[in-house]
């Protein structure tokens, strides 16, 4: 197949290394023309996924309308909140004459304002295309290592060329598996960076392995209960894209949202940590647009909450546990299945 992967930060480079040794003709377009031009000098992406050579094979260029010129699949690997107009970049850019048959989305979050899912954003800005989203516990760098590592592909519509895309993704390295719940393929991959941010926070508050394992138990039942209310099925948030993702964020030493919970947990404040930074961390503002959609709809989210007034509010991570364990008092309950 041919590929086209729009955005070359760490994600996008390591997905277009991975398509390129499944075999496929992979274009990856960074959104820049000067990171394109270091890229091509260097063959590396220093900026964002050092130490890792691109392969020969591997074709690079900012010309939007070159790079989708032949692509049966888009993948596209930007954050959130710069989907949208990355949609329009490529709705301009996509020759009339040529159909896409599959949009895929690498983007972990919810839209400020609208709280779309990001299949919801490319759905309104490229109208007629088959979209989906591919997500799981999956590190840039292993990936492009060629570790294994397993995820989901979870589309908008059933279609036989979803199960193609599925054979053309796997291979030794990786394993994709399909799922019919877009909905709650994308809730759980954005839920995970907030509660990632509240389990570095008690890393950062060194408090322990007890600590952290009462968090993601307490986590992992909200973010059923929270995917529920907005019309997933519960099944699967325990798989890769909800439990999967959810213990790889909140554990590995490479999670930029774990790195700044950690950090807020030392004492450092939210504005120095954004101002230090490079790379986007999506927890942030996914914790604001998810705490309006839980308060508009009257999800009950206490752990949400409490990472949502650690990063808008000023309150202190010590202070957010004490609310956390202080709450009236239940019986545990297995979430719905």
């Amino acid at each position: 197949m041919n590929f086209t992967v729009v955005g070359a930060g760490a994600w996008g480079t390591a997905f277009a290394l991975h398509l390129v040794r499944a075999g496929h003709a992979v274009t990856l377009a960074p959104r820049r023309s000067e990171q394109a031009a270091a890229l091509l000098a260097t063959r590396e992406n220093t900026d964002y996924l050092s130490g890792i050579a691109l392969a020969p094979s591997l074709a690079i260029t900012a010309n939007l309308s070159v790079a989708l010129s032949a692509a049966d699949v888009i993948v596209l690997a930007c954050p959130t909140q710069a989907l949208r107009e990355t949609c329009t970049r490529v709705r301009d850019a996509l020759p009339v004459s040529h159909r896409v048959g599959l949009v895929v989305s690498l983007a972990k979050g919810l839209e400020l304002g609208t709280h779309l899912r990001p299949s919801e954003v490319i759905g309104e800005s490229l109208p007629g295309l088959l979209v989906g989203a591919l997500t799981g516990p999956t590190n840039a760098a292993e990936v492009a290592r060629g570790l294994p590592a397993a995820m989901v592909l979870a589309a908008a519509a059933p279609s036989a060329f979803l199960t193609e895309v599925q054979t053309a993704i796997s291979g030794p390295t990786l394993r994709v598996y399909t799922g019919d719940d877009l909905p709650g393929v994308e809730f759980g991959g954005c839920l995970k960076n907030i509660y990632a941010i509240a389990a570095g926070c008690c890393d950062g508050l060194r408090l322990g392995d007890n600590t952290k394992a009462a968090l993601l138990t307490r986590a992992l039942a909200e973010m059923v209960r929270v995917g529920i209310a907005l019309g997933a099925k519960p099944e699967t948030f325990y798989g890769l894209s909800g439990f999967g993702d959810l213990v790889a964020t909140c554990h590995g030493g490479w999670s930029r949202n774990r790195q700044f919970g950690c950090r807020l947990g030392e004492g450092a404040t939210v504005a120095s940590l954004l101002d230090q930074r490079k790379t986007v961390v999506e927890g942030h503002k996914t914790a604001a647009a998810f705490n309006e959609l839980c308060v508009a709809r009257g999800i009950e989210a206490p752990i949400l909450r409490e990472v949502h007034a650690i990063l808008f509010e000023g309150k202190q991570p010590a202070a957010a546990l004490s609310a956390l364990m202080t709450r009236g008092l239940k019986r545990e309950t297995a979430p719905s299945r």
